[in-house]
């Protein structure tokens, strides 16, 4: 698909990377430089400082030619304005975007670019659509958030799983495991990761009203229900780990598409819950800790202490200290579905079964270094709004990745990539 993408002749630039001078950014500005090798399409990189922007094209698109550096910064309107105006599509590395992420969504609909961006903060998201979808949508362009490692291999997981179950889903138990944690002894992931995390954890409240606002169309009631397993450790029978619900937003995104599918195609929406797993008895006192974090982050004070000490506090997991490349490359990631539902499909998603689910399958989503998969993702992304648009939801608007690209060829591009969907087995009962 990519190695024929043509370019539109105007003199604007297919992507501009905002962003580009942080961790993440700095990722996504390799994986630009490397696709640009095959494919035909031009970049450029924004930011506040031109001499960070500079030392970042020359250490991460040494062998690119000519890469336009924008100075754009969230304080200065204006230089959003004409840092926007500059591209086709905007990729923003710029979190958390509960602070940042705002003013750029603003500047794109003002100027009819495509956004999309790398969060995993379900608050932002699902205000930024309760705000700028009907705007996104008269500006004609895509807005899709959460496209990189957080959501992009649960929410396109389900896709996959549903796509290859072959009847009809009722439920699907998520698991999210990371292999040769015991083994790394430095951070595995950037102190801007834990500020979002902090930042958009403790707004339920804020979130339920959003919510209400935004979902004002009732969902069927779907039976059997989905039992949530809760904050307790528990063992998983069927990945052999010790799981607590995860705190993410992928259970949040992966409602969002469900609920898509349902208004769009009356497609029978999907249960889900989300888990992340250990496969050793040492993290079951880890998950304990997790559980102590959760009721710190409810608190001003222990937000500020978590943030203060964030070593101590994630088990050296996140400190203020970036994570190597090296120690990324040794994480092996894996999204493991559990879906049960019927090889037979009814007329209407609101239609009850009268018999139990008969057919259970199993399937996977593997990688590795989330950054790595995040940045081939977000890219991907940006590419496919460019090439794909017909194949996505006519008219605009905000999006999670899998509605805005489950019709597209992602999946297929992403296993070739950076990720592998697979399905391990699949039971008839």
């Amino acid at each position: 698909m990519l190695k024929n993408f043509i370019k539109m002749k105007n003199n604007k630039l297919d992507i501009i990377i905002f962003g580009a001078t942080g961790f993440t950014g700095q990722y996504v500005v390799k994986e630009a430089a490397r696709l640009a090798k095959e494919t035909e399409f031009n970049f450029g990189v924004a930011g506040r400082r031109k001499e960070a922007l500079e030392s970042t094209v020359k250490a991460c698109a040494p062998d690119i030619e000519n890469v336009p550096i924008i100075i754009a910064d969230i304080k200065d309107e204006e230089s959003l304005k004409k840092m926007v105006e500059k591209a086709k599509v905007l990729v923003n590395c710029c979190g958390p975007y509960i602070h940042y992420g705002e003013p750029v969504i603003k500047a794109c609909i003002a100027a009819k670019i495509h956004y999309v961006d790398v969060t995993g903060e379900a608050l932002f998201i699902e205000e930024m659509q309760l705000k700028y979808n009907e705007a996104a949508q008269n500006a004609g362009i895509y807005i899709v958030n959460a496209c990189g490692f957080d959501s992009i291999p649960s929410d396109l997981g389900m896709v996959f799983t549903q796509q290859k179950f072959g009847g009809e889903v009722n439920s699907t138990e998520v698991y999210f495991s990371t292999s040769n944690l015991k083994n790394c002894n430095k951070p595995v992931a950037n102190f801007t990761s834990l500020e979002s995390l902090i930042y958009g954890f403790n707004q339920k409240e804020k979130l339920r009203d959003i919510r209400k606002k935004i979902f004002s169309k009732k969902l069927p009631e779907l039976k059997p229900k989905l039992k949530f397993k809760g904050w307790l450790p528990h063992k998983c029978a069927f990945t052999n780990e010790w799981s607590i619900a995860f705190p993410g937003a992928d259970r949040s995104i992966i409602y969002r598409s469900q609920r898509y599918f349902f208004e769009k195609y009356n497609q029978r929406p999907i249960q889900a819950e989300v888990y992340i797993g250990f496969s050793s008895l040492f993290y079951i006192f880890m998950l304990s800790f997790m559980i102590i974090l959760y009721f710190l982050m409810k608190f001003s004070y222990g937000r500020s202490l978590i943030l203060k000490y964030p070593k101590l506090f994630t088990y050296g997991f996140i400190s203020h200290e970036e994570p190597t490349e090296k120690t990324l490359n040794e994480l092996k990631l894996s999204f493991t579905f559990l879906a049960r539902g019927w090889t037979e499909k009814l007329s209407e998603p609101s239609d009850v079964h009268s018999d139990p689910p008969n057919k259970e399958m199993v399937t996977k989503v593997t990688g590795v270094n989330p950054y790595a998969i995040t940045s081939v993702a977000v890219m991907l992304c940006a590419l496919i709004i460019l090439k794909e648009s017909d194949k996505m939801p006519e008219g605009g608007g905000i999006f999670t990745t899998a509605a805005a690209f489950s019709k597209t060829s992602l999946i297929d591009e992403l296993n070739k990539k950076c990720l592998k969907f697979e399905v391990v087995s699949s039971i008839e009962k």
